[in-house]
This record gives structure tokens, sequence and C-alpha cells, in this order.
């Protein structure tokens, strides 16, 4: 059975008996407010790289087709499939904030449920910001590169343009929401004794606006 105990260091000392009470509930608004945040930054997130991918693909489109240099039409054919291939990964891959965050309002207020919530959400975030989440863009990029460098004879262009692309690429991974991961990083391991007993537990740093503490679960 998991306890809570919180200590906390209260700027106002007349607030002190009702802040003890509040360890479940300060959890519980710590992981409902990341879920909110992460939701408004993954439609925003969402929304800024949509348009950027497609105002990409329609000005791709329109040089593949009215570029007066050779070279630049074979290039805008090219930004034409890796912004297509991009746009696609952003509607198929949606960020699990905002229906995590719909999820969490259903129901009574059950911070293990909660706490499930979370950690399925900031798993997924660490998944989003992993190794193999860039082998996608690794390999796009380096078949547009080759398709500009060998395949028309132009090498400078194709590392240009497979750089470029990675570092697109990595903006958007970098951009991404990751308040799930903060929240749930908030809880650290520990193990505290009192002359001869242990507890094992975690242990997370409370600010509030009024107020500075420690809360203990175990």
């Amino acid at each position: 059975m998991l306890r809570r105990l919180a200590l906390l260091l209260l700027c106002l000392p007349s607030l002190a008996i009702p802040a003890l009470a509040q360890g479940p509930t300060a959890e519980w608004q710590a992981y409902e407010e990341a879920l909110a945040r992460g939701t408004r930054h993954a439609e925003l997130w969402q929304l800024g790289w949509s348009g950027v991918y497609a105002g990409s693909l329609v000005l791709n489109a329109w040089q593949a087709s009215e570029a007066s240099d050779d070279e630049d039409r074979f290039d805008a054919r090219v930004g034409v499939v890796k912004s297509t291939l991009a746009l696609g990964g952003l509607l198929l891959g949606r960020q699990p904030h905002p229906a995590a965050y719909r999820q969490l309002q259903q129901g009574e207020r059950d911070i293990e449920r909660a706490r499930r919530l979370l950690q399925a959400v900031a798993e997924e975030e660490r998944r989003r910001r992993s190794w193999q989440a860039r082998l996608g863009s690794l390999a796009v990029n380096t078949a547009a590169g080759l398709v500009i460098g060998v395949g028309d004879d132009r090498p400078e262009d194709g590392v240009l343009n497979f750089a470029t692309g990675l570092l697109v690429s990595e903006l958007e991974l970098r951009t991404q929401p990751g308040q799930a991961l903060a929240a749930v990083n908030r809880f650290q391991p520990t193990r505290l004794s009192l002359g001869d007993l242990y507890l094992e537990g975690e242990v997370a740093l409370l600010v509030g606006p009024h107020r500075l503490g420690v809360a203990l679960r175990y």
C-alpha cells in the first residue's frame, strides 16, 4: 500500500496545517498540469510543423515545374517527395498528449491510473527522442542526397541536401513535447533511515506559489 508524507517549508506559516494533507492532490494536479501543458505544446507543434512541411511541399511543387534552371527543378522534385513523407509522418504519428489528457479527465481521480497514464506518455516521449526515431529521417535524407549527388552528378549539392534535411528533422524531434518526462522525473528513488527503521520510496521537490517543500512516497 502506497503512503505519502509531505514535508513542507512554507512561506506563509498559517498555511502549514492544511498543506500537509495535499500530497495526493498536489501529485494529481502536477500530472494533470503536465498533460495539459503537453497538449497545448503538442497542438502548437503539430500545427507549426505541418505548416512548415505543407509550405515546403507547395513551394517545391511550384519550382518542380516553373523553375528556370534544370538543377533547381530536379532538386524541387526531390523536395516534393521529402516534404510529402514528412507531412504524412506528422499526420499519422500524432503526439499522445491530447488523447491522454482527455482520458485523464474521464472518471474519478484515481492517482494510480494517473501515474500509469503519465508513464505511458513519458515512454512515448522517450521513444520519439531515441536514436531509433532518427533512422527514418536518416534513410530518407541519405536517399535524397544520393539521388542528387550521384544520380544527378552533383556531390556537393547532395551533401548539402542531406545535411539540411537532417538538421530540419533534428529540430522537429527536439521541439516535441516533453512535459510527461519532466513530471515523472520529479520523483527520484530514495532510502531513508530513522534509527532501526528503513524506508525505501521516492522523493520529489514540490514548488507552489506560496510554498516550497519535499514530498515522500513509500
